[in-house]
């Protein structure tokens, strides 16, 4: 793979400020060391738990078994979740020493879901990455949601939202931006 000068040295400083920091970095993971998720759906609750990256990489049959519980719970769409998402949950949870099951308020949501959740709340991106599958609204149990969201923020993987009154926190793989909702 060829990459540009700018995008080594935003690589190599971001790893090596992650790694100052206590933060595990993307390029950490090993290629051969199984990759674990567990997921709560807190709409249907689906729950699942599955190592979703083995033998160096994606398991197809892993990745739908997850993209289905993490359907658009109000009509059932199931939609395709980028892998990315899934590296940057598992990494939140190594970097805050948990295994606890991650409760899911929020996966994919299909534009007709997004556009009426718009509608009833500014709150809601009309352009969300929850329809691109690249976004969760989560929490873990046993966490507190200040640290999560605390850690989410140094990771800068992409978006992060803080909603305390609705206790969650909004992760994306989009860019990196941060905002606080309600």
């Amino acid at each position: 793979m060829n990459i540009g000068r700018r995008a080594f040295l935003r690589t190599g400083s971001g790893a090596l400020l992650a790694t100052a920091g206590g933060i595990v970095p993307a390029m950490a993971f090993s290629p051969a060391a199984p990759r674990t998720i567990a997921l709560r759906n807190l709409h249907t609750d689906d729950r699942l738990k599955l190592d979703y990256w083995t033998n160096g990489s994606y398991q197809p049959a892993a990745l739908a078994q997850l993209n289905h519980v993490l359907r658009d719970w109000r009509n059932n769409e199931v939609h395709p979740i980028n892998p990315k998402l899934f590296d940057l949950l598992h990494t939140l949870q190594a970097n805050l020493g948990s295994e606890a099951e991650i409760e899911v308020i929020s996966g994919y949501r299909s534009p007709v879901t997004n556009a009426a959740m718009h509608e009833r709340s500014n709150g809601v991106a009309s352009k969300s990455l929850h329809m691109q599958g690249m976004a969760m609204d989560i929490r873990i149990p046993g966490q507190a949601l200040d640290k999560l969201h605390d850690q989410a923020l140094k990771m800068a993987w992409g978006g992060v939202g803080y909603y305390p009154t609705s206790n969650f926190v909004h992760v994306d793989v989009g860019r990196v931006r941060k905002w606080n909702g309600v």
